[in-house]
This record gives C-alpha cells, structure tokens and sequence, in this order.
C-alpha cells in the first residue's frame, strides 16, 4: 500500500491519543449467531461508550490534533445523531466550543442529548446534503475546524483503532464484518487490520434501505463458514464517492487498504429467518 491518506502507524498514533479517555471495548461470544449461521461469532460492544457509538474515536483523534489557536476558535460538525454527541462530549471535555449542524425535524432527543454536553446546536436544512453545506460555510465564516463525520484521515485513524483491539484481544479472528455508511470506520478498520494480518478479510455491511450504499450496489450478499452473519455489503464505485454523500478519503482508503479495484460484491447466503 503506498500513498495512503491513513497508514497504520496513523492509526497506532490515534490509539496512543486517545488511551485513557475512550473505552477498550471488550469482544464478547454470540454463541445463538453463532449456532444459527454455523460459524464461531464474535461481537465488539462499542456501544459501550459514554455515547454509545464507535464514533467518539475518530472526534476525539481529530479533536486531539488542533493547535490551541484552532481550539480557541472551536469546531463545526455536521451530524443528526453519534458523531455530533461524539464531538459534544469530547469538545466540552477539552474545552473546545463546538456547534453541531442538524437538519430542520431532527428528533429533539437527539438535539438535547448533544446540547446535553455542552454543544450549541443549529438546524439548517432539510437533509442531511443541506445540513452538511451550511456546516461547510458555518465553519468558513468563523475560521473554524469543520469535523466531518468520516472523510478526514484524522477522522478514519481513530476509528480504525477498532481493528488494534480486536487483533489484540482476539488474534485468530479471519473476517471482520464492518456497517458501512459513509465509510470511515471500514477504512479505518480496513487498514489497521490488513496491516496487521494481510490475509484477513473485510466484509462492508449496509441496510437494504441505505442510500449511499444502494447508489452503488443493489446486490444482497453475505459471508459464510467463517466468522460472518447475513449482511448485505456494497460495491464501491472505482473513482468517485462511496455513492452520494460517501468520502472521497475512505473510497481511497478501501481501495489501497484492500488492494482492490473497487468493493467485490459477494454471493449471497440464504436468509437468517
């Protein structure tokens, strides 16, 4: 892999960062997944963080990589959920104002749980698109670091320090299954763990319903015999965004990481009932 935006010694140095103030997620035995599919499955609880999402890594190592005159001036974030709760908490932690963009009709318990930590809150927009375009000139206006949900190296190493954990505690693992939405996490994920065990597969897994995966694969797959369930991944276009919305780093990233020229799609398994 050369010229990667996201190297694993990224990803190491992201660990070292955030040690201490983000949890190591322990990896627990599904014994009745396991049973169903007939193969050995094992789940990461990263639910088990302050805001229960994965997402606080990667906020908490781009945060971590502000001078103090960006500090000062604070951060941007678009997000209607995990990223802006992410960047809330870590930003209040470290004393760095942070407004977060949502979209007009985002469910209040979502905008009180961020202003919850300390966030201001702003509703711009009907979608998400229009969201994150009044993020983009927000943080233009005032000078400020704009945190995106996935398309920043900084970003995309934190969330790959997933994969450092799971290698560690669970080193004979031979496939990580990975959600997909605008693929941060999978790059992340995909570049720690190939560095580490190049032999190891990466499965991206979206909702049927997903849009920005739907843009770029309709095909229902999923992995079998190993350390996989019925997932439905997606097939990354070759140059471009990951479908509308998706990151042009974490495109790159899948693609050198994987050593691929675009995401296969994989033939599908019957229907866990």
């Amino acid at each position: 892999m050369t010229d990667l935006p996201v190297t694993i010694a990224a990803v190491r140095r992201a660990a070292a960062a955030i040690e201490g103030a983000i949890a190591h997620t322990p990896v627990i035995q599904a014994p009745a997944i396991s049973e169903l599919v007939g193969a050995e499955i094992h789940l990461k609880l990263e639910t088990l963080h302050r805001t229960g999402s994965f997402k606080e890594r990667g906020a908490l190592a781009k945060l971590l990589t502000l001078d103090p005159s960006a500090r000062n001036a604070g951060v941007v974030a678009m997000s209607a959920g995990n990223h802006a709760q992410g960047v809330a908490h870590h930003a209040q932690r470290l004393g760095i104002p942070a407004t977060i963009v949502m979209p007009e009709g985002t469910p209040f318990i979502k905008i009180d749980r961020t202003e919850a930590f300390g966030a201001t809150v702003v509703l711009k927009g009907d979608s998400l698109a229009a969201a994150r375009e009044a993020a983009d000139t927000l943080a233009r206006e005032r000078g400020s670091v704009l945190v995106h949900p996935y398309d920043d190296p900084d970003v995309i190493a934190g969330q790959g320090t997933v994969a450092l954990e799971l290698l560690a505690d669970w080193p004979d693992l031979d496939t990580l299954v990975v959600p997909i939405g605008g693929g941060g996490l999978i790059s992340g994920i995909a570049v720690a763990a190939k560095a580490l065990k190049p032999e190891i597969e990466i499965v991206g897994v979206r909702a049927i319903a997903s849009a920005i995966a739907a843009a770029a694969s309709p095909t229902a797959a999923a992995v079998t015999g190993r350390s996989c369930i019925s997932v439905v991944p997606i097939c990354l276009q070759q140059r471009g965004r990951v479908g509308p919305g998706g990151g042009l780093y974490s495109l790159e990233v899948l693609q050198e990481a994987n050593q691929l020229r675009g995401w296969p799609c994989i033939p599908m398994m019957p229907k866990i009932q």
